[in-house]
């Protein structure tokens, strides 16, 4: 008899003893006798008896898996999030389903009803850059599922939620290109639907306005993947009004920024000091290394990770809670400038 086919009713049978018999011993209930427990585990144990896990999990009412719903997998960021998120299951229990919208509204609707389906325990989620509407969301908290919102989040009431400290972040990295002398600085940044899009900017704008520098709206462009540097930068420098400084939004576009502008040739930091956000694993590794906004992902996925399965595996109603991880500034020779 192979280890897999094994059932509490094989046992039952080798035995000649009911199948809830054998079940109450495997669980030392107190109506069964000690002896009849002691062959019951005996046998168990020859056999490689193992509970099986999906039945366990519908008569529980719980699956012990967890749904995540991811932007983009290929983000340094977002895997890293992935990493944590990963540390804190394994060590509970827990399965996870990764789910990637690809920065897609529908797909990420399509995503949510399929975890649905997979009657998961709870759902992370990060909303896409094409996310408008929210209803699919409202569906989990009306299904009673925990719903924790990682990085990009959306004003759903009630609802626990992990940020990073996003203003600040883009206010320390524009300051300092502000200190290494930059007086003109653009912002690549991306949709303003979402929070992260928001706080970037408004960081970006406040440090500008502590310098007592101009906001030109002109140079504040939406540009947030390696294409639209590819459109946005080549029109940056076409300005008469030449710019001195970047502040990209995230790593990919900066790194694709300094790419295009040293191919113009231009020098960097010398003629356009760039900053990114995220210190992507190839922030170090290009030329000049990349000055970036740690942004935390490994903690901000185990923070996310954590708080959902509090609330899966709490018996009362726990508060709404919000926590916001500080950022770091990696300063990095594409702004360090000698003046």
């Amino acid at each position: 008899m192979k280890s897999s086919q094994v059932t509490i009713k094989d046992i039952a049978r080798a035995l000649g003893i009911s199948a809830s018999t054998v079940s109450r011993a495997l669980k030392d209930h107190p109506d069964i006798s000690p002896k009849t427990k002691k062959a019951v585990k005996e046998l168990a144990d020859k056999l490689h008896y193992e509970p099986n896990a999906i039945a366990l999990s519908l008569r529980n009412k719980n699956t012990r898996t967890l749904g995540v719903l991811i932007p983009q997998i290929v983000h340094f960021f977002f895997s890293s999030v992935v990493s944590g998120i990963e540390d804190i299951a394994y060590k509970n229990g827990y399965t996870v389903i990764f789910c990637q919208s690809n920065e897609e509204y529908e797909k990420e609707k399509e995503i949510v009803q399929t975890l649905l389906s997979k009657r998961v325990d709870g759902l992370l989620a990060s909303v896409s850059k094409t996310t408008t509407k929210f209803e699919h969301f409202y569906d989990i908290k009306n299904s009673n599922i925990p719903l924790v919102f990682y990085d990009r989040v959306c004003n759903i009431p009630h609802t626990d939620r992990v940020i990073v400290d996003d203003f600040t972040g883009a206010y320390k990295a524009v300051n300092h290109l502000i200190e290494q002398g930059c007086r003109r600085v653009a912002h690549l940044a991306t949709s303003q639907e979402l929070h992260i899009g928001r706080n970037r900017r408004n960081g970006y704008i406040q440090a500008l306005k502590d310098n007592n520098l101009e906001v030109d709206e002109e140079i504040i462009l939406r540009c947030d993947t390696d294409q639209h540097a590819k459109k946005c930068i080549p029109y940056l420098l076409s300005l008469e009004k030449k710019v001195d400084g970047i502040f990209a939004v995230n790593d990919l576009t900066a790194m694709t920024a300094i790419s295009i502008i040293k191919r113009s040739g231009y020098s960097i930091p010398k003629d356009i000091a760039v900053a990114g956000f995220s210190n992507s694993l190839y922030a170090s590794m290009i030329d000049p290394p990349l000055t970036s906004i740690e942004q935390q992902g490994f903690e901000m996925g185990q923070k996310a990770a954590n708080m959902l399965i509090e609330r899966i595996q709490s018996d009362v109603d726990l508060e709404t809670r919000v926590e916001q991880i500080k950022t770091e500034l990696i300063v990095r020779g594409s702004t360090l400038r000698n003046i």
